[in-house]
């Protein structure tokens, strides 16, 4: 910590709601600031609220840092292009008649159920504005659609379905989908 209550509070606030090297990064930032101010002569209390001053409130840190967090940013990708891939699934799944394909009842339940959680959990971490933990239900969220579209694909494969334009359309788009979110969880699961 930096030596002053008010640089000390800071780094606690961030501490609650950040990653811990990125705590350690703005911290080491606070002291150094500080330390810059005390030798250019101010006194500690000064010191303390231009080195606030400077790096900004925890509140707006946090925010900044929310904003930017690669589960967001994922998660609103995925929000955005899902009515896209849902469509060609949609438009397959009418011309293809999908109410008489042979899917148990509680398959198609299961896939109901979640699609809704994975659709739900990317929605709450692409508008999180002030947690940063928040936006990390992206990457459980990103390994639920890579399972959702794994298991369309398959049942596209082993259903006796009659291959179609619509049906060539969805799969392929939820097979660039599965691949570009495969490729993004483990960032998000480890960030």
């Amino acid at each position: 910590m930096a030596g002053h209550e008010l640089i000390d509070d800071a780094v606690t606030a961030l501490a609650r709601h950040l990653p811990a090297d990125a705590v350690d990064e703005l911290a080491d930032g606070l002291a150094e600031t500080y330390a810059r101010h005390l030798a250019q002569g101010l006194d500690p209390d000064a010191a303390a609220r231009e080195t606030i001053a400077e790096f900004g409130e925890p509140d707006v840190i946090i925010a900044a840092f929310v904003h930017q967090s690669p589960g967001r940013r994922a998660a609103r990708a995925l929000v955005a292009s899902g009515p896209a891939v849902g469509g060609c699934w949609a438009v397959a799944m009418v011309t293809g008649h999908a109410w008489s394909w042979p899917v148990p009842a509680p398959v198609r339940l299961a896939f109901g159920v979640g699609f809704l959680a994975v659709v739900t959990a990317m929605v709450f971490a692409a508008t999180a504005r002030r947690s940063y933990r928040r936006t990390r239900i992206a990457g459980a969220a990103g390994l639920g659609l890579v399972a959702l579209d794994a298991a369309i694909l398959v049942g596209a494969v082993l259903l006796p379905l009659t291959f179609t334009w619509p049906l060539a359309i969805a799969t392929g788009a939820s097979l660039t989908r599965l691949i570009l979110t495969a490729r993004v969880v483990p960032r998000l699961l480890t960030g």
